[in-house]
């Protein structure tokens, strides 16, 4: 039999401490720490249920954990314990309900020694009761128990643990609508039983915080956003408030579910997950700064204010179901005011269809009926839904069929919101469970539908509680035999396993040894080996010296360990996550002498040199990387340049293959480290190589020439922009006088490194110029740092859709400005210091008159702007010569509707309205002619441009329209979600071919009429190239590995931009990358070719614009 609990979860501070930024170790009280799993039962080895959700710990204590200097005060409510309920769910759907209580614990002693954390030092602890059934009061009600057994001055009769261990093994889950099961923890007797299948899912809830938070408008409004699967954001200052009002609203959409991304809390570090582009439903706490986020579309819920807000437009429920709503929810939460008018004695059995609430305090008979109220009104506004249902090759349900009878039924016309609902998953989920399925059996919308039909009472298709439920008694027969009792202090730990025991110890003892060696070794007391130890001040020099010699080579020794294990791990290991990461990290970071830093890079040459193979997985490359940029920056803090110059030469030789079989060496994300910026590091360098391959039989000149191009080839593998790399190579060259045929020479061998630098980045800008135009300073490579394209990957938290999202640097977005503006202005002008820093030169009166410029606003939409089109000379040339609407504009909106400007015409710039789409219009295009507009409501709609008839509408498609493009000879090309690309004779209204499919949904698409080639791409991350006219698919271009969000054709050459944060060019004949363009650090939303520049143009969510050519301004295509 199943069991109510699953697992009993302890969450807080483990023994290997990281705060919330990844740094290990403990950096006092003022800092969030993340929290670990520190207890569970069943433990670890069971396989009774699958393990806890890895995201577990920081879901549970979502603002992470904190160190404080005292523990509970009754004086203080802010130390006060807090009880609150999370809902995780899982891949596949399915929810996980957990029961959390937060308080102060003690530190544990060995963790305090080895961290060096002040003495008495109290930190957050979680204890939880994990469960797949939503039974909240009696998890909450059990976990209590726990908590006030744990603590109480009578004790336990048994250990606690015990205690734990009885109840998640014994408790049943009761059969619904059968069985009541009694059990005890300690003294306390608790019941748990689940209402029976046959009426409203079970919802251990009370709905009254929902209605008591909002009013009832504000209500209505999350609901049928809800409903109509928005981007919803909840906001409260309490924990249970976020997850009772996500499970409340839940269950009134039912017979239907929400099918996205449901996070009632979200865990304070993982805010950026707001700025998803698709449906989620989210709690965030109050508390948590929101500010730079992109909150465009998210229907924001304060619970605290009564308020929501959102940037676009939600269609209201039509009438007359509103009012009916609205007037029910109204006489259930003001019966007294509601039905003032009423009679005491109503006729008939009016009162037995609606019960009157009087003044009784709210309870389950409302929870009740304010959920049998929502059904009602999903009886009326789908009434005779069943007729429509058709089960075919190409669709599920007739939608047009359906709001045209409600339409004629109603006297209105057609109705966005209901549209918009019959469209959503939630809807088409709900149709598929439902056919051929049990569910069916269920079905209470059904049989509400029939009962209203048949006139009986509504409420007759609830099951009856006729039967009394049979007690089933679960008794611990161990409690109060032995008479002992057993009193805690703190939240006892379970008994470990030595295994668990022995790694307990080595993290611990690494953290306590690096800690250690750190604090006894600093640069004012090298000579002293132990500090204060009376044995280390008695030796003499030599022995000092003799004993640090045994201790570095100890380290070393330790290091190589270390190393082996960390590339020998197995397939299934996370090296970022392992023993030997941590410590070798911890070395690291610690080492005040450099011994770790230095050692750790010499593991690594000593791994290159034994022959060794240098290929990584990604989980290793992503650790080495981590390493050496940490070793770097600790020998740049020491100025130990000789480990700064060994890091660089192992990491070009350390690499990785992505999908493609390229390789990615690891000195390429070294970029964001400032050294390389420095020409006395390149001097030094330069200086070593020649002390290194010095020879009386060789040539002076040549061998400088020779190390030079090892110096530049380095320069391109870090990709330093040219011109700081040409400058620092001539600068060393010219201090050692080698002439100018050999710096021709020079230049020479530099086209070889400059394709090595192509062949490793990808085609880059080397334009220093329009930035001091505006009067700032001049962008450089490290403003893309690889820190900011690679946020997450030391983490193991959050590496779901939502954690590669969005970077969110302040810096970044401060200097975005002077990126976008690097190449749009020509009359900047640079000079160059003495140290070949680029400076500003004082903007001329010329340079700053043109960058004025005139700005108007064009009013006219209801809602944000989705769709612009501009129509150009090309596109509206006849025999006659160019038509006047060269130069319009026509726009697409939220608000369904498709404008036409007329930017010339000032104050009256909009000349017409185009009405007839029911949801958001995402595409444009126009002819001489005719415009052409696609939208979310799957039609494509022909307008006549003169007259601003609605021509024709194109239907086909079976999910939200992408893309559409007027082609010669009265076609229309267009791809939409349903993966598929769709050829139309606007003549004949018809489908003349599917000239293209994609396993996924198309998000952009390129043809070239002339030549016939087609190019898609979107969510499955494959770019698709057809030859319409040969009526065949040419390539499959396979490489990005997210969505493709834009794409473009010139000539042979396709460009696409993606959600990995790079850009590739791919030849059309070849069907073969020829370029990665990787400088971004954010998802590419837009890529362009520029035809005056010859450059290609991307634009990222991070806020940057970047334009990329080669040294001659030519496209390597």
């Amino acid at each position: 039999m199943a069991r109510i609990f699953e697992y009993f979860v302890v969450c807080g501070i483990g023994p290997e401490i990281r705060t919330l930024d990844g740094n290990r170790g403990y950096h006092g009280s003022g800092v969030m720490y993340l929290p670990s799993l520190l207890d569970q039962y069943p433990p670890s080895n069971h396989t009774l249920y699958p393990p806890p959700p890895p995201q577990l710990p920081t879901c549970v204590l979502p603002a992470g954990v904190e160190f404080y200097g005292s523990g509970f005060d009754s004086n203080d409510p802010s130390t006060f314990p807090r009880s609150y309920p999370i809902v995780l769910t899982e891949g596949d759907g399915s929810k996980i309900y957990v029961s959390c209580i937060a308080f102060r614990d003690p530190v544990c002693e060995d963790i305090a020694e080895a961290y060096r954390i002040p003495a008495n030092s109290y930190a957050d602890k979680c204890i939880c009761l994990v469960s797949r059934s939503p039974s909240f009061g009696i998890l909450r009600d059990a976990l209590e128990e726990i908590f006030v057994l744990c603590f109480s001055s009578s004790g336990s009769s048994k250990p606690l643990w015990d205690v734990i261990a009885y109840s998640v093994s014994n408790v049943p889950l009761p059969t619904p609508g059968k069985d009541r099961v009694l059990f005890a923890i300690e003294n306390s007797l608790l019941s748990v039983e689940v209402p029976p299948k046959e009426g409203l899912p079970h919802a251990d809830i009370s709905f009254q915080p929902l209605l008591q938070c909002l009013d009832v408008d504000n209500v209505i409004q999350l609901f049928t956003a809800v409903l109509l699967e928005r981007r919803i954001l909840l906001r409260s200052n309490m924990y249970s408030l976020l997850t009772l009002v996500s499970e409340a609203i839940c269950h009134l959409i039912y017979p239907f579910r929400w099918q996205h991304v449901y996070i009632p809390l979200l865990f304070f570090s993982g805010v950026d997950y707001i700025d998803a582009p698709t449906p989620y439903m989210m709690g965030l706490h109050s508390g948590v700064d929101t500010y730079g986020l992109t909150m465009d579309g998210v229907v924001i819920v304060d619970l605290e204010h009564n308020r929501i807000t959102t940037t676009e437009e939600i269609p209201p429920i039509p009438e007359p179901e509103y009012s009916l709503l609205r007037g029910e929810i109204m006489k259930l939460l003001y019966p007294n005011v509601v039905g003032i008018d009423q009679m005491k004695a109503t006729q008939g059995n009016v009162s037995d269809q609606y019960p009157r609430g009087g003044n009784r305090p709210w309870g389950q008979e409302h929870d009740l009926q304010i959920r049998f109220t929502f059904l009602k009104f999903f009886a009326s506004i789908l009434s005779g839904y069943r007729n429509f249902i058709e089960n075919t090759a190409t669709q599920v349900f007739n939608s047009q069929a359906f709001l045209k009878k409600r339409s004629r039924s109603t006297n209105q016309p057609l109705d966005p919101m209901i549209s918009q609902f019959l469209d959503s998953q939630g809807f088409l989920d709900y149709l598929e469970r439902g056919l051929g399925s049990d569910e069916n059996n269920y079905n209470l919308l059904d049989k509400l539908q029939d009962a209203i039909g048949r006139g009986q009472n509504p409420l007759s298709v609830l099951p009856s509680l006729m039967a009394e439920a049979e007690i089933i008694t679960i008794s611990d027969p161990g409690v109060g035999i032995s008479g002992a009792k057993y009193c805690y202090d703190r939240f006892p730990a379970n008994v470990r396993t030595e295994e668990q025991e022995e790694k307990r110890k080595q993290i611990l003892a690494a953290a306590s040894g690096v800690l250690e060696y750190s604090g006894r070794h600093t640069p004012s007391s090298l000579s002293v080996l132990a500090g204060n130890d009376s044995k280390a001040e008695s030796l003499s020099p030599r022995e000092r010296a003799a004993e640090r010699e045994r201790m570095v080579l100890d380290i070393k020794v330790k290091l190589q360990g270390l190393w082996v294990r960390l590339v020998n791990l197995g397939q299934t290991d996370d090296p970022l996550s392992s023993f030997e990461y941590g410590t070798i990290l911890a070395l690291i970071e610690s080492d005040a002498e450099g011994i770790g830093g230095s050692g750790f890079v010499e593991c690594i040459r000593e791994h290159i040199h034994s022959g060794l193979n240098c290929q990584l997985s990604e989980e290793q490359f992503i650790a080495v990387k981590e390493l050496l940029k940490t070793a770097i920056s600790r020998a740049t803090s020491r100025n130990d340049m000789a480990t700064v110059r060994d890091a660089l030469e192992v990491s070009a030789e350390m690499y990785k293959k992505d999908m493609n079989n390229v390789s990615d060496y690891v000195q390429r994300h070294l970029r964001s480290l400032s050294i390389w910026e420095e020409l006395r590091f390149w001097e030094g360098y330069f200086d070593c190589l020649l002390d290194r391959y010095s020879s009386k039989s060789t040539n002076y000149a040549t061998l400088v020439t020779t190390q030079l191009i090892v110096v530049a080839t380095h320069m391109a593998g870090l990709g330093l922009h040219d011109t700081d790399a040409w400058y620092m190579i001539e600068t060393i060259a010219g201090k050692n006088n080698i002439g100018y045929k050999h710096i021709i020479k020079l230049r020479g061998y530099l086209s070889h490194v400059r394709h090595m630098f192509v062949g490793y980045w990808g085609i880059h800008s080397v334009k220093l110029q329009s930035a001091t135009t505006l009067g700032l300073p001049s962008p450089r490579a490290q403003d893309a740092s690889d820190d900011a394209q690679q946020p997450a990957e030391a983490s193991g938290i959050g590496r779901s859709w939502v954690q590669s999202m969005f970077t969110r640097d302040t810096s970044i977005r401060a200097k975005s400005f002077s990126r976008v503006g690097k190449w749009t202005s020509d009359n900047s002008t640079l000079d160059s210091s003495e140290n070949g820093t680029p400076r500003k030169q004082d903007l001329s009166a010329a340079g700053q008159k043109k960058l004025q410029t005139s700005i108007r606003t064009l009013r006219g939409h209801n809602g944000a702007v989705t769709a612009l089109h501009c129509v150009t000379k090309r596109e509206v040339w006849d025999l006659v010569g160019d038509r006047e609407d060269a130069g319009f504009f026509i726009s697409g909106s939220t608000d369904c509707t498709v404008k036409i400007w007329d930017p010339s015409l000032r104050g009256a710039e909009l000349r017409a309205t185009l009405k007839g789409h029911t949801r958001t219009v995402r595409a444009i295009s126009s002819d001489r002619g005719k415009v052409v507009s696609g939208s979310d409501d799957h039609s494509i709609l022909v307008w006549d441009k003169q007259t601003t008839q609605l021509l024709e509408e194109l239907k086909g498609h079976n999910a939200q329209v992408s893309y559409v493009r007027m082609l010669s000879g009265e076609r229309v090309l267009t791809a939409a979600h349903d993966g598929t690309v769709k050829m139309w004779d606007v003549r004949t209204d018809t489908c003349v071919a599917t000239v293209g499919r994609c396993s996924g949904a198309v998000l952009c698409m390129e043809y070239d009429d002339s030549t016939g080639v087609l190019a898609a791409a979107g969510r499955d991350a494959v770019a698709n190239i057809w030859d319409v006219r040969a009526g065949r698919q040419m390539h499959k271009l396979m490489g990005h590995t997210k969505w493709i969000r834009s794409i473009r054709m010139v000539g042979d050459t396709v460009i696409t931009g993606s959600d990995d944060w790079t850009a590739r060019i791919w030849s059309v004949s070849r069907g073969q990358c020829d370029a990665v363009l990787a400088c971004h650090a954010g998802p590419i939303l837009c890529v362009e070719y520029s035809s005056s520049d010859k450059g290609i143009i991307t634009g990222s969510s991070d806020g940057l614009l970047r334009f990329w050519e080669n040294d001659d301004g030519k496209l390597i295509f």
